[in-house]
């Protein structure tokens, strides 16, 4: 008879009701958890399933959702037909905010859940019931949006010592509608870590680079005009990638626009296209990171063909990297 594998994990289910976000964060001494455990799907609510992880839960959880079923019913309708429940785990939160867990008698210690507005935390061979107690406050206490907030959890959680095998991956699933990329998906965040020594960490670092290339969370208020300063800037820094090649003359001119939003389309950061002459200062920043780095690799990398190192990432693709010489009688060969 096939078993399913039996592993230790804390999670967080949640929703935000006023931005309609709903996600689960999780991590586990098991490799890929983020293939298993999380479960959402844009207004209807969000599943985890864990420790005998029946998979099924997942599907079958969302599709209660979708009927209108509260967190507490699908819970109850998941677990009291399936004859392996006392060791299973799950935590849901409905479409309203609704929250409900349970742990299965036999789950191995220690195992438990605590369940607060809109959340529900719940994990299992942990070191004790501190974990889940340190993720409800810190999800609770912690300001910020949704995704800020379940990371906490999961930190917090770690703080107390989390799963007592240790660490291994970890996943974080936020869903809105039409939050994925291009508005194709709900999937807002769907980043994962599948094994690592310090997965939170690294999941943090993860959704740093996602936030800055595929959401939109910055406060408006930051946003930066292309004034003489600013655009110099940018016309400097693009110049050292090869995106631009005119003057540093400070004008926000069409040769400037191009090469800005030719930087912008390569680099993924559609999500962030202004039409009205702003900036978010995120871009700016990491092309001043980009052209840093670029800098420090001409001065330290020796080139194979010369003149490579004056082109840059932004360079016409298949364009010459430097002027080819005249060859003269009795040159040796290239």
């Amino acid at each position: 008879m096939s078993r399913t594998p039996r592993f230790g994990t804390f999670s967080i289910v949640a929703c935000d009701p006023e931005r309609q976000e709903w996600g689960v964060a999780v991590q586990s001494k098991f490799i890929a958890v983020g293939a298993v455990v999380p479960w959402a799907q844009a207004k209807v609510g969000a599943v985890a399933t864990q420790a005998f992880s029946n998979v099924q839960y997942g599907p079958m959880g969302l599709e209660m959702l979708r009927e209108g079923r509260s967190a507490a019913d699908v819970v109850r309708r998941l677990t009291e037909p399936d004859p392996r429940r006392d060791h299973r785990q799950l935590g849901v939160v409905d479409r309203n905010g609704g929250a409900a867990s349970f742990t299965g008698k036999n789950c191995m210690n220690w195992a438990g859940h605590e369940v607060g507005d809109g959340f529900a935390c719940q994990g299992n061979i942990l070191f004790g019931p501190t974990v889940v107690t340190a993720m409800a406050r810190s999800f609770e206490t912690t300001p910020g949006d949704l995704p800020e907030r379940m990371l906490a959890a999961l930190a917090a959680g770690q703080r107390e010592g989390g799963d007592r095998r240790g660490m291994q991956s970890a996943a974080l699933l936020i869903v809105r509608e039409k939050g994925g990329y291009d508005e194709g998906s709900d999937r807002w965040v769907d980043i994962r870590v599948d094994d690592h020594p310090a997965p939170i960490e690294e999941l943090k670092r993860v959704f740093r680079l996602y936030d800055l290339t595929m959401l939109s969370r910055e406060d408006p208020s930051t946003l930066l005009s292309t004034t003489p300063e600013v655009t110099r800037t940018l016309q400097h820094e693009l110049s050292v990638l090869g995106y631009y090649t005119g003057r540093n003359s400070g004008a926000w001119d069409e040769a400037t626009q191009q090469a800005y939003l030719k930087f912008v389309h390569e680099n993924n950061f559609e999500n962030k296209i202004r039409t009205d002459g702003k900036i978010w200062p995120s871009i700016l920043n990491h092309l001043k990171e980009r052209s840093q780095a670029e800098t420090e690799r001409r001065s330290t990398t020796v080139p194979i063909v010369p003149g490579a190192l004056d082109r840059g990432p932004g360079a016409r693709a298949g364009a010459s990297p430097s002027p080819s010489k005249k060859r003269s009688k009795g040159d040796p060969p290239e």
